[in-house]
């Protein structure tokens, strides 16, 4: 019989791959190194036929339970922070050693949200992942969990990893968990059948997404993955969503799990960062004028639309912008202060200027740094 092969995986030339703690760890928790081998050796083929591949790796707070005493995968965030510190040189150091195997050398890279949401920021993670790719390097990317607060947490790294290949131009990426495929409800059910290709929302329509993975030491579940997908494929990169037991025939192009089709239009790529990566520090509330500028004409916020401030938040953090019934209608990097911003309020460019001087001349949001939620 012939094999059919999918042309998006197998004419992919940089690809991110992600997996998940419970694919990498045992039934007491820590890491286990047959499972981790596994996936080495898949991916080391695919590398070997001249693919650039990036890892999105769990696991570092999986891999430090055991060493600190823990039996199960800590509820608050110190002691999540800790397990990483002591987990992620675990976790690496084990990749080191299997893919020296294959002659190949790894570079660890940890990012916060705050290092890629802000411009600058944003590309010097590129370069670096770039760099890393061009001089024969495999980057291994975790969330840096030993410092992330709440407020700057990706939350889960299937979201990461679809940021992480909008991030580096990826095309394709490639979910591993410790299920086969989506299904259209629990497939441990009699009856549940599996979703082999999904070209847009309508065929997810009456699927039944469940909450957290089965392991218990991860923070996933299917919602997330499918909402990865969902950032991935709006920024036009196929998905493949399968097991970690089927990394090599997924990688290779064989016809498992599920594929989730590109559409369009693409968005600026920095921006799925802040309208999917980031949490908002406060609100601007805007009247209705400034409402159509920055929703239907794509103009910058002026203070003049401004009519009423939320939260703490400093020049540079992410805030959500509201009408004036209080719906989120964009998000965006602000440049002012939450303290400066009241004084501000409903006056004019050429008013601030003339009475407080030239650094005022500057917007509330510029548009380049401004994403409507409703295109999400």
């Amino acid at each position: 019989m012939r094999t059919h092969t999918r042309p998006q995986v197998t004419g992919a030339r940089c690809v991110v791959v992600k997996v998940g703690s419970s694919s990498l760890t045992s039934a007491a928790g820590g890491i286990d190194p047959e499972r981790l081998d596994a996936l080495v050796d898949a991916l080391a083929a695919r590398r070997a036929a001249g693919v650039d591949l990036v890892l999105v790796s769990s696991g570092a707070i999986a891999a430090g339970l055991a060493p600190l005493g823990l039996t199960r995968r800590p509820q608050d965030l110190a002691t999540q922070q800790a397990a990483a510190s002591v987990g992620q040189g675990l976790l690496i150091h084990r990749y080191t050693e299997s893919f020296a195997r294959y002659g190949i050398r790894v570079g660890q890279v940890l990012l916060t949200v705050d290092d890629v949401v802000r411009r600058s920021h944003y590309r010097n993670a590129y370069r670096t992942l770039r760099r890393l790719l061009d001089l024969g390097s495999l980057p291994i990317v975790n969330e840096n969990d030993t410092v992330a607060t709440e407020e700057i947490r990706f939350g889960d790294n299937d979201r990461l990893a679809a940021l992480v290949a909008v991030l580096v131009h990826a095309d394709l990426l490639v979910l591993l968990s410790d299920v086969d495929a989506l299904y259209d409800g629990d497939p441990r059910r009699p009856g549940t059948m599996k979703i082999s290709e999904v070209h847009g929302d309508e065929d997810l329509a009456g699927v039944q997404l469940g909450g957290a993975g089965r392991s218990g030491v991860g923070t996933g579940g299917m919602v997330t993955k499918v909402e990865a997908a969902r950032i991935a494929t709006i920024s036009g990169i196929p998905v493949v969503l399968t097991s970690a037991a089927l990394a090599a025939p997924a990688l290779a192009g064989q016809e498992v799990g599920t594929i989730f089709h590109p559409r369009g239009p693409r968005p600026k790529k920095r921006l799925l960062w802040l309208a999917y990566a980031t949490t908002p520090r406060g609100r601007l509330h805007l009247d209705a004028g400034a409402v159509r500028a920055v929703v239907e004409r794509r103009l910058s916020l002026l203070p003049a639309g401004v009519v009423a401030v939320d939260g703490v938040f400093t020049a540079g953090d992410p805030v959500d912008l509201v009408d004036e019934t209080g719906r989120p209608v964009a998000r965006g990097l602000v440049n002012y202060d939450a303290t400066e911003l009241p004084n501000l309020l409903g006056r004019r460019t050429s008013e601030l200027v003339q009475e407080l001087g030239m650094e005022y001349e500057r917007e509330v949001v510029h548009r380049d740094d401004l994403v409507l939620l409703d295109q999400r």
